[in-house]
């Protein structure tokens, strides 16, 4: 298309003035500054320079799948919004990709062939932060589910309560049956009677040799002490 057609196609000044003082859906105002969130803005920053609508020529780059693409659009696609943006794989190696931007942005303006340098610098930093963290290992992260945990922490007490008040009711009987409350009425676990029955004797056993020791103990303590006494009285008759 001639020139004349495409400047009455697209009049960058224009856009921009009713960007800036009238409305943008991608502008962020902040006390200080105004921002873009527009995806293909070099900078990040609402200005004129920086504008991907209000510039028909501008250039970018943006990250694919760990790979480096450069975005160039000029007024002369302007008219086919699907193929406004022209994506350039750039290579790898960070030198060579700097070198595939001086070639492809040759007779562009200086800012933004600079601004593209430095947004690569920046996607290429943290591409290889990207793979370094990758590499390492870290901890797994488990979700937890405070109100499983706090059923189960529910469960577990009714559950020990449980064992207790069974501990205490069994005891309780056991206790009944050896004093002979109930009779040769009722029938009973013979088994848990007996087992029972057992404990205690091996209980009784255990103190009674605990007293027996005491006993021998006793015992040879007041031997040696008459024994101590025999010899003084010895002593004192031959003097």
């Amino acid at each position: 298309l001639p020139s004349r057609h495409l400047h009455n196609m697209q009049c960058d000044e224009v856009i921009w003035q009713v960007i800036n003082q009238q409305f943008c859906s991608f502008k962020t105002s902040t006390a200080v500054q105004n921002f873009c969130r527009n995806e293909h803005n070099v900078t990040g920053l609402c200005n004129r320079q920086s504008c991907p609508l209000a510039n028909s020529q501008y250039a970018t780059i943006m990250e694919d799948n760990g790979q480096c693409v450069l975005y160039i659009k000029t007024i002369e696609r302007a008219h086919s919004p699907k193929n406004l943006w022209e994506k350039i794989t750039l290579s790898k190696n960070y030198a060579t990709a700097l070198k595939e931007i001086d070639e492809h942005l040759k007779y562009w303006p200086n800012f933004l062939i600079h601004k593209n340098k430095q947004r690569l610098t920046k996607i290429t930093q943290y591409l290889i932060r990207m793979r370094k963290l990758s590499l390492a290992t870290r901890p797994k992260l488990v979700g937890v589910h405070k109100k499983v945990e706090k059923r189960e922490r529910n469960r577990e007490a009714k559950a020990l309560r449980a064992a207790n008040i069974e501990n205490a009711i069994e005891k309780e009987l056991l206790q009944r049956l050896r004093q002979g409350t109930y009779g040769d009425i009722y029938n009973f676990p013979l088994e848990q009677y007996q087992s029972a029955l057992d404990e205690e004797e091996k209980l009784a056993e255990v103190e009674a040799e605990g007293e027996e020791e005491d006993e021998e103990d006793y015992d040879e303590e007041y031997d040696e002490e008459e024994e101590e006494g025999d010899a003084e009285e010895e002593c004192g008759a031959e003097g």
